[in-house]
């Protein structure tokens, strides 16, 4: 990881007005490193990058001491806070094989989550109500598998999504748009910690930075370089998530995609991915067939918590189509235990929802 000094030098070639990604991986192809950058000639700078962009990289921007040590404090806070430069070997591999990888990440929480085996799960901040019991019955049945939950920390999907990866042993990450002393929106402010503690919250933009609009887009290249594949659930024609999927795809990754009515607005994005390639999903299974070859094995504690055949509730539900109520009666279980407990064996393939509120075991259950 950096020291002081590495972390001072990078923040300075990050910080320059007008000199953007693209211009500072020009220049730290050709001298190395950030020290080296701003040890250069401006002649040498000017040859790469053009005369303004060299002359901004001689002239301190305005109040940056100030930020430097605002960044600075953030980090020295605490052990569970992190910086990584492109360089580091704790660098998330994943993300550095994209085409515009974030030079520099700011992480709170376990560095190593970056590197597990991980999805992307996004889609609409107006979420419907069952399209966020989708996102957290997705992200909760994959994150007992193993699976580390990517996403965005915005209403809806997101926030769903974090909240089932948080309930397995793959917990979660949160890639957001702003510095990582802050949280946007702050209502998730109670949700941020808990994946601060549990999990890993992750930014390319330094303590201090506020929610800008266009830093949101730019986040979601983050989360789709992070995840072997991007599952999106829920979304407008115009969503966000559709160019976290688009993202995805280009850097090789599988997207994947849940249906849903043609009269919803909410669904259109997602026929359209399906119609482009992305892959239909109907359940945690079909995922995880896709990504086999890269699944992890099993711990002891997520194998624990697999559906089995003697499982109460499939044995409560017999083999012929019953009602929730009925359900309960027979189990003794909570109407919202049930509906969690159900989710997942849908998802896992073993229970069928039928029209009416209706459930029914499936045969191979």
């Amino acid at each position: 990881m950096l020291d002081a000094e590495e972390f001072a030098a990078w923040f300075r070639l990050l910080e320059t007005p007008g000199l953007g990604r693209s211009g500072a991986r020009r220049l730290l192809a050709s001298f190395g490193s950030a020290g080296h950058v701003l040890g250069a000639s401006r002649a040498a700078l000017q040859a790469l990058v053009g005369p303004e962009r060299a002359t901004a990289l001689g002239t301190e921007p305005e109040h940056l001491a100030e930020r430097l040590q605002a960044a600075q404090a953030w980090w020295a806070g605490g052990p569970e806070r992190s910086v990584l430069c492109i360089a580091d070997a704790e660098y998330p591999p994943l993300l550095l094989q994209t085409a515009d990888p974030p030079l520099l990440l700011y992480v709170q929480g376990d560095v190593a989550l970056l590197s597990r085996p991980s999805l992307a799960i996004v889609g609409s901040r107006n979420a419907s109500a069952q399209g966020a019991d989708n996102a957290h019955a997705f992200a909760a049945h994959l994150s007992r598998q193993g699976w580390t939950i990517v996403s965005g920390l915005a209403h809806g999907i997101d926030a769903a999504a974090h909240q089932g990866g948080l309930t397995g042993p793959g917990s979660t990450i949160a890639v957001v748009g702003t510095g990582l002393d802050r949280v946007y929106p702050a209502r998730h402010r109670a949700l941020a910690h808990r994946i601060a503690q549990n999990g890993a919250m992750v930014s390319e933009f330094a303590p201090g930075m506020p929610p800008i609009a266009a830093n949101f887009p730019a986040r979601n290249r983050i989360i789709a370089g992070l995840a072997r594949g991007t599952l999106v659930v829920e979304a407008a024609l115009q969503s966000g998530s559709l160019i976290t999927a688009r993202q995805a795809a280009e850097a090789g990754r599988e997207v994947f995609a849940v249906p849903g009515s043609i009269h919803s607005p909410l669904s259109r994005g997602c026929h359209v991915l399906i119609r482009q390639g992305a892959k239909l999903v109907e359940s945690g299974a079909d995922i995880l067939e896709e990504l086999q070859a890269l699944s992890p094995t099993p711990s002891p504690q997520v194998a624990n918590t697999t559906v089995r055949d003697g499982d109460a509730v499939l044995d409560a539900l017999g083999h012929d189509p019953v009602t929730l109520d009925a359900l309960c009666a027979r189990t003794g279980c909570s109407a919202q235990e049930l509906s969690v407990r159900l989710m997942e064996l849908e998802l896992e393939d073993r229970v069928a929802r039928l029209p009416g509120g209706l459930y029914q075991r499936r045969g191979h259950a």
